[in-house]
């Protein structure tokens, strides 16, 4: 006799049977996700749960939309992607890369402006007004949609005559990604630096350095979409990771790193 059967022979008498085992999936399966740097601890926070609820595991790799794009268009192998916008899981659906009918909105960011430093950023942007800042990180608005919506926000404010954005513009350092953006300011090497809320937020709140939370009327949305790959078609867990991100579950983990979904 298996000690498992043993096991379960010597406690029925005691316990209901039914109540002694809990189902778990008979093949485990892995799921090759890759996901815009912005939602590195929602996805983090996601896989954990994910991988406790269904028995699968979450393999992740982080970059810029633009990068991971070009990634799947060469072959790699990911079988689920979490974007930071919405044309980019479109195209690959266009492109025949992805699955049609699958792609659906899972967050909506927020940009920040961010400083290490606790002091140094008050909740209404003056800093750029004033221009006495050393350097200003933005991820690369060519890759990263959170990098596009910062050069929207400098642009809106040049126009409504709130900034000179000629000047600030001479003091920009890019990163590839909105993770590297962050690390600049993080580190001191930028002392100011537009970045996602996720990145800082805990539990919905900025505990940390100064920040100006950029008002949504100067930028257009940031929907981030994802959608499932043709690799991922025939992979149960990468259907059910979708499904859990949509979940009710999901959304609260989502909501608390500072997204929302409207």
């Amino acid at each position: 006799m298996t000690p498992r059967r043993l096991l379960k022979v010597l406690l029925c008498p005691l316990l209901p049977c039914v109540q002694l085992f809990v189902a778990a999936p008979s093949t485990a399966a892995t799921v090759n996700v890759a996901v815009a740097t912005n939602f590195i601890k929602p996805m983090q926070a996601i896989a954990k749960q994910f991988g406790q609820t269904s028995g699968h595991k979450t393999q992740v790799s982080f970059g810029s939309s633009g990068k991971l794009y070009a990634q799947i268009r060469n072959g790699a192998p990911f079988e689920v992607f979490l974007s930071a916008d919405q044309s980019t899981p479109a195209a690959l659906e266009q492109q025949g890369l992805a699955v049609p009918g699958s792609r659906f909105t899972y967050a909506v960011g927020t940009l920040v402006l961010w400083s290490a430093n606790p002091h140094r950023i008050q909740n209404n942007g003056d800093i750029l007004r004033r221009n006495d800042f050393n350097k200003l990180a933005i991820a690369n608005p060519k890759l990263a949609p959170y990098g596009r919506a910062a050069m929207e926000v400098l642009h809106r404010l040049r126009a409504d005559g709130k900034i000179e954005e000629e000047q600030i513009t001479t003091k920009i350092v890019q990163g590839q990604n909105i993770a590297q953006a962050y690390q600049f300011v993080s580190s001191a090497n930028a002392e100011i630096g537009f970045i996602a809320r996720s990145q800082i937020a805990e539990n919905g709140a900025i505990p940390q350095g100064s920040s100006w939370v950029i008002p949504k009327d100067l930028y257009s949305p940031i929907k981030q979409d994802a959608v499932l790959l043709n690799s991922g078609k025939n992979n149960l867990a990468a259907k059910m990771l979708l499904e859990f991100i949509r979940s009710d579950e999901a959304k609260t983990i989502i909501e608390s790193f500072g997204y929302s979904d409207d």
